[in-house]
């Protein structure tokens, strides 16, 4: 059975991010933070290109076929996702966590409980964890998580130093959702999608999605990720119609 390679490194990078945190005096300076940003971008940009050409292949014609899906299913997936209030679920639920973190001081009894919450449901809610959980089921391709991973321990760095180690227990949630997540896409739904043909549409969809998050790290353009996350079951959709 394929481990879940991409969750324990996102749950590793919560830990080692947090074990940092505590043991800084002072935050990360600017010119660090700008530094870390540039790389996750760049490297969030390439695995999703590297993702997306990896499952596009063939002659002109077909390769044309499959780049069409892909961009089709982007847009029919966006207008899904908004249908479903995919995005305005995100939001809120990340402006909760945020009222948790504005509220919570040092010597505030709750804490190690606020701590634990808001880092679960940030970490827990990103797009980019759930794509990234389905990818590593699909095909191992656990290059997101480890991106995100990286992300959520920059971002441990300070919440340790805030809430303590009541923030670094948010691995545990972390972990569990995103090796659910990951086993059944390897148990369920990737040998159906193989036998059918239809893995490469999905993976490529994936890789488009992945990209776009680079373009939210770099701050290019305001992306509603979570809107996208339904074109992961358009493609295998249109494909199967588009044979």
């Amino acid at each position: 059975m394929r481990r879940v390679t991409g969750a324990i490194l996102n749950a590793t990078g919560i830990v080692a991010g947090g074990l940092i945190g505590l043991a800084r005096t002072t935050p990360l300076s600017a010119q660090a933070q700008a530094f870390f940003k540039t790389g996750l971008g760049v490297f969030t940009i390439f695995y999703g290109l590297r993702l997306t050409w990896l499952n596009i292949n063939g002659s002109f014609l077909p390769v044309l076929r499959q780049v069409g899906i892909a961009l089709l299913a982007m847009v029919l997936g966006r207008l899904l996702g908004r249908l479903l209030h995919l995005q305005h679920t995100s939001n809120a639920l990340g402006h909760y966590a945020k009222r948790l973190i504005e509220q919570t001081g040092p010597d505030d009894p709750q804490r190690f409980s606020n701590g634990l919450s808001a880092c679960a449901i940030l970490f827990c809610a990103s797009p980019l964890g759930l794509l990234g959980a389905i990818q590593d089921g699909l095909s191992g391709y656990f290059y997101p998580l480890a991106v995100k991973a990286a992300m959520d321990g920059l971002a441990m760095v300070s919440f340790a130093r805030l809430f303590g180690v009541g923030a670094m227990l948010a691995a545990l949630p972390v972990f569990l959702l995103q090796a659910s997540v990951t086993l059944a896409g390897t148990l369920y739904l990737e040998p159906f999608l193989r036998m059918h043909g239809l893995l490469a549409s999905v993976n490529a969809v994936g890789g488009l999605v992945v990209c776009a998050v680079g373009l939210v790290i770099f701050e290019i353009k305001k992306v509603e990720l979570a809107d996208y996350l339904p074109a992961l079951a358009v493609a295998p959709v249109l494909t199967w119609f588009w044979k």
